[in-house]
């Protein structure tokens, strides 16, 4: 308990560093705290205090079960990739600035740090536009639009794939910046942009000429035509204003992507754009016309302007209904249950991935993969679902009796987990079997 109470005491030291300049000052990459890692208990606890001034605001809560899942496993796996590397976008800076940097700014002044913190900012209004405007990156920042609900777990909803195109345009600040420095502010820009994901906050008056705000990022997560490619911005709205790309919020916002792919299959979400992109320019016989599939705007079809045409997309009513599955109340209370067990698997993770072996490190990631997709199929109300189920139980209890996944739970906690998992393969193995009875009816 001390160790978990001192790991806490350093989590809100650290992330008050943000707010006083000279704790935010660091020499070394390796000295830099991992904020978002550690923002988690924030994370939650606003989430939650959301849910609840929603519900007593609206009388309904703002976030279903299955879209909140869907958003937190993409956040989830959006960070798998850092159990094994630093993010590309920091090795990359790195590289760069050991070998090509032009001007050496000092890492302990006030000066490179809010030289730094514009820095970042600008160069996240260009990676954001450029995810929305050139397609091949659009299907990866998709991921983040295709939730039909803005809420903070939207901000959640993150792509695994993005981090390693994004770096690129982070490079110039590599010619004279310290990764140390960058490293603070490219994690700053990404915790700031987490709470203006909610619709409790409409209007913050005079700050909203100068900061991205919630009133001004609900826009650019809206499918409206006057939202279309509008308000990229991280922290500051100004570039926004100065590149000619602001809208102000106006007609009610229908949020979620143009064409919706409602499905809660997180892999499918994650993935399903390239495979699009791929049939898109399969049709097309002028290798330039390929190429430009993957180069120009998502909107875009020979003839043409480069972001496309945005006139054939569906009209908004502003009547639209998120796609919410009819789940009953025992089939919520599982996925739910399950879900906060692979979290406490995923925290696990993180925590403890330097003493792990590769081997062990390799399957409880596997097995984090396999149980999200698993929950999707399960509320999407797939029949494969039963099938996987069984199948990811059946691993739960293999790789626990062979100690290569942990759950650090205390007695009874431990063993309560293990009855849960063996009950919940039992109840699956039945449904499979009952499954196909009706198939063996028909064959006879």
């Amino acid at each position: 308990m001390a160790e978990v109470a001192s790991e806490e005491s350093g989590g809100f030291h650290n992330m008050s560093s943000l707010f006083s300049l000279k704790l935010s000052y660091f020499e070394r990459v390796e000295d830099v705290p991992e904020y978002v890692q550690q923002a988690t208990p924030f994370f939650i606890g606003l989430m939650v205090l959301e849910l609840l001034v929603g519900v007593l605001k609206t009388g309904a809560t703002l976030v279903t079960i299955s879209d909140g899942i869907t958003s937190i496993s993409a956040g989830m796996i959006s960070r798998l990739p850092m159990l094994v590397m630093r993010s590309c976008e920091l090795s990359a800076y790195i590289y760069v600035w050991e070998h090509y940097r032009q001007i050496e700014l000092p890492w302990d002044s006030a000066w490179t740090w809010w030289f730094s913190f514009l820095g970042v900012d600008f160069c996240y209004y260009w990676v954001h536009r450029f995810s929305h405007e050139v397609s091949f990156l659009w299907a990866s920042h998709q991921v983040h639009h295709s939730s039909e609900y803005y809420n903070l777990t939207t901000a959640l909803r993150q792509s695994l794939t993005q981090q390693f195109t994004s770096w690129i345009f982070y490079i110039p600040m590599a010619l004279i910046i310290p990764p140390a420095i960058f490293a603070v502010h490219i994690q700053f820009n990404l915790l700031y942009q987490f709470w203006i994901h909610t619709e409790l906050i409409r209007d913050l008056g005079p700050l909203e000429w100068v900061f991205n705000t919630p009133k001004h990022h609900r826009v650019h997560h809206g499918e409206n035509s006057y939202c279309i490619d509008k308000n990229y911005a991280g922290t500051l709205i100004i570039w926004d204003r100065m590149f000619g790309t602001f809208a102000l919020e106006s007609d009610k916002v229908v949020y979620g992507l143009v064409f919706p792919i409602r499905t809660f299959d997180i892999l499918y979400v994650q993935l399903y754009y390239y495979l699009g992109l791929w049939k898109k320019s399969s049709r097309y016989k002028s290798i330039s016309y390929k190429l430009l599939t993957f180069f120009n705007g998502p909107s875009w079809r020979p003839g043409k302007p480069r972001l496309g045409d945005h006139s054939k997309h569906p009209q908004i009513t502003g009547k639209e209904e998120p796609h919410v599955p009819s789940l009953s109340l025992t089939v919520k209370c599982y996925v739910v249950t399950h879900f906060l067990l692979v979290v406490w698997i995923y925290h696990y993770l993180f925590q403890y991935k330097m003493m792990m072996s590769q081997l062990a490190l390799l399957g409880m990631t596997s097995y984090v993969l396999f149980t999200l997709t698993t929950l999707g199929y399960i509320m999407d109300q797939r029949p494969a679902a039963r099938v996987l189920e069984l199948l990811r139980c059946a691993v739960f209890m293999t790789m626990k009796r062979y100690g290569v996944i942990q759950t650090l739970m205390p007695p009874p906690g431990a063993e309560l987990t293990e009855v849960l998992v063996f009950s919940s393969l039992l109840y699956w193995a039945l449904q499979c079997v009952t499954q196909l009875l009706p198939i063996k009816k028909k064959i006879n």
